[in-house]
């Protein structure tokens, strides 16, 4: 069926399906974004949806995944970084530091070049743009280089890095109690004031639930849209990718308090990248995926590379300069998960004081990962 409408409504009811299947035992951890990818590849490969590019895939891909990666980062307003606390700041930018060579590091021992194929620098960025600020840029970096349309290596790397992701939750979740124990640290307690008081955006607004009113929404749709064109033209004149363009044009919107505070941008931007999965999905070839597990085998394999370099450096710099355990443990999550999980992170250690500052630090990496990731990403193709 190829028809546009029936397509839409299908990506529709596909993300609507997966976020009550994650309310579920059992698939809440897995999380909407894998599950609509998987659930339309089923669909696509069944013949219910076609698994060829088509107007509306198109579409999707030119409009709507930017227009939700731009969405998502007007949260992000600098000006908060100074309540961020210096310890959990100076930790972040280490964690970042040690992403990179991690990535890095990564490349050059599984040999991704011939491992991964032609487009290794791409993958290369995308790690390292998600493992400093979140899936944002893990998906902005996959957009500007066409991974996104690369179905079973976007999938391969999706899935490996959901798996790594999770883990390493439940991993920032459990150094700290057990170097704590092992290795006493005085707890740094900070009397930052609280998030709404701070940005005037509650906690709740870093969750998946939001209230907004027309006047939020046009006014969101008239940014958006109006940013995409701003930066398309501005993409034909100066040598800039147009994902960097855009996520700059975003971050000099999200400095502004009226639009930094805007309901309902979180909401949609993750309903627009929940759309693009499901289109990622329908180009996989389910037969080729699956037959195909060293390349899964190559990609978890790099993922852990570098995740493990990434915590040797934070920890081990964190424990020569003797750091609270804690602050390490979030800053880390900050780097791999972003705001949502560091503040889950902050919540689950019992630590109120550190709420704020693993927000704010996940807000500077959705900032900074995309130009990071294309730095590596072009770093690696030049060489």
């Amino acid at each position: 069926m190829t028809d546009s409408l029936f397509i839409l409504f299908v990506l529709g009811v596909n993300v609507v399906f997966c976020e009550w299947l994650c309310r579920k035992p059992g698939f809440r951890h897995i999380g909407t974004a894998l599950l609509v990818i998987v659930v339309t590849a089923i669909e696509a490969n069944l013949g219910l949806i076609p698994t060829t590019a088509t107007p509306v895939y198109d579409t999707i891909f030119s409009y709507l995944a930017p227009f939700a990666l731009f969405l998502l980062l007007l949260g992000v307003n600098l000006k908060d970084l100074k309540q961020a606390g210096l310890p959990t700041l100076t930790m972040y930018l280490i964690g970042s530091a040690g992403t990179i060579i991690g990535v890095l590091v990564s490349v050059w021992v599984f040999s991704a070049r011939e491992s991964v194929g032609p487009l290794f620098y791409a993958l290369a960025g995308m790690f390292t743009g998600t493992y400093i600020g979140g899936s944002v840029n893990f998906h902005a970096v996959a957009l500007h280089y066409g991974v996104s349309k690369a179905g079973n290596l976007f999938i391969a790397a999706t899935a490996a890095d959901n798996i790594i992701t999770t883990l390493w939750m439940v991993a920032t979740l459990t150094l700290p109690r057990l170097l704590q124990r092992r290795f006493p640290r005085q707890r740094t307690a900070t009397s930052l004031p609280n998030l709404a008081a701070t940005t005037g955006r509650p906690i709740d607004a870093y969750s998946d639930s939001e209230t907004m009113t027309p006047y939020d929404l046009g006014l969101l749709m008239s940014l958006g849209l109006g940013a995409i064109w701003v930066s398309q033209q501005l993409a034909t004149v100066i040598p800039v990718p147009f994902v960097l363009i855009l996520t700059t044009v975003a971050l000099v919107l999200a400095q502004f308090r009226v639009v930094n505070n805007l309901r309902g941008s979180r909401l949609l931007g993750l309903f627009g990248i929940y759309i693009f999965l499901a289109v990622i999905g329908a180009y996989c070839d389910v037969v080729a995926l699956l037959s195909d597990g060293r390349l899964a085998g190559v990609l978890f394999g790099m993922i852990l590379l570098a995740m493990l370099i990434h915590a040797l450096i934070l920890f081990g710099i964190g424990a020569f300069f003797r750091q609270d355990w804690d602050v390490l443990g979030v800053a880390s999550q900050a780097n791999i998960g972003g705001s949502t999980s560091a503040l889950a992170l902050a919540k689950s250690l019992g630590r109120p004081d550190l709420q704020l500052p693993a927000v704010l630090v996940g807000t500077l990496g959705n900032a900074i990962g995309s130009y990071l990731g294309i730095f590596v990403a072009e770093l690696l193709r030049a060489t």
